[in-house]
């Protein structure tokens, strides 16, 4: 996802019309700026280790709370790492990811 669509659109979950999940995608939801702050810590101290196994965390959350953009980017950061990777790639990987999550919203795009 390039940055001109993220200036543009949020990011809803799949199931958040659900209304037996509404409230656990809303939970994600709040979370996110502290899984954001986790992100920017682990790429300002190189903490590569402890960045890869975030973001593999949150590959799968991101996934089963149905916000399906974040997972392969998440992914790719956790590969980058996982395969030595040079840092300019990650911390640009890393980036993206964090602006997708910026990006991440309750609700529905109708406003549902």
């Amino acid at each position: 996802m390039n940055q001109s669509v993220l200036d543009r659109q949020h990011v809803y979950s799949r199931l958040a019309a659900d209304p037996d999940l509404r409230e656990i995608v809303d939970l994600f939801v709040e979370e996110m700026p502290g899984r954001v702050a986790t992100l920017s810590e682990c790429l300002k101290t190189a903490d590569w280790e402890r960045l890869r196994r975030t973001a593999h965390q949150l590959k799968g959350a991101a996934g089963s709370y149905g916000f399906d953009p974040i997972s392969p980017v998440a992914g790719r950061v956790e590969a980058a790492i996982r395969d030595g990777e040079p840092e300019e790639q990650i911390r640009a990987t890393v980036d993206e990811l964090i602006a997708l999550c910026n990006h991440v919203r309750s609700g529905t795009p109708d406003g549902r």
